[in-house]
């Protein structure tokens, strides 16, 4: 994660944004807060935030209209974090432009993991769009139309073993650890162990591999994780 990612916190909450504030600096994250709704947007653009932690229920403006007003202009990634917890309203933040969700009370390392999934996939696409059509060997993964193709042909993947490909796809060559995989395919809600990563490798491996039993493409780091290797490099 990059040291100059920055966090921009509104919350009316002085104990709940200086306790946000402390955990966030503590992972060397640079923060500021801010309590008023109608500050937002000159505190945005003075800040240049590469995230926003938004409250709902704020003075001078509320958190719905702040992200109407910074979606004018703002592709800031945005997470919600309100004790609003119906339906609607998630459903409303959401379709205004939010990239995710948090009810009260939360846990900080619920928060903070949803934060770094958010940045991580900024950083993945920083330089360019996100790519709809990835490759690599045998494999076409097409996340627009939710298909894999192994030598042109059709393969059905349940969802979790479509996102553990992609994410490998993502990284094509490049080490991906056991925990990546884990907070980004499963999140931060899953409790299971590192048996499920395996069962879920072995049956991605039994649909892409020649010989799934001698892996040539998803191969093994022993201790770190796993990696796809691109046979036609």
């Amino acid at each position: 994660m990059a040291t100059e990612n920055r966090v921009l916190v509104v919350e009316d909450d002085e104990t709940l944004a200086e306790s946000i504030r402390y955990n966030l600096e503590r992972e060397g994250f640079s923060v500021d807060v801010v309590a008023d709704g109608s500050e937002v947007l000159r505190r945005h653009k003075a800040f240049g935030p590469s995230l926003v932690v938004l409250d709902l229920m704020l003075p001078g403006m509320s958190g719905l209209d702040v992200l109407r007003e910074l979606r004018v202009d703002s592709t800031v990634p945005v997470i919600i974090v309100t004790a609003k917890d119906t339906e609607a309203d998630k459903v409303t933040g959401l379709e205004l432009g939010a990239d995710d969700y948090v009810t009260k009370p939360f846990s900080m390392r619920e928060l903070l993991s949803r934060i770094r999934a958010i940045l991580r996939r900024a950083d993945l696409y920083a330089n360019g769009e996100e790519p709809a059509l990835l490759t690599g060997g045998r494999v076409r993964l097409d996340t627009d139309r939710h298909e894999v193709r192994v030598d042109a042909e059709l393969v059905p993947f349940r969802p979790k073993e479509f996102d553990l490909l992609e994410a490998l796809l993502r990284r094509k060559d490049k080490l991906v650890t056991r925990a990546v995989l884990l907070d980004e395919v499963w999140g931060y809600t899953f409790y299971g162990d590192m048996k499920t990563l395996d069962v879920h490798i072995k049956r991605v491996r039994d649909k892409i591999e020649r010989d799934p039993s001698h892996p040539t493409q998803i191969v093994t780091v022993r201790g770190l994780g796993y990696k796809f290797v691109d046979e036609n490099a």
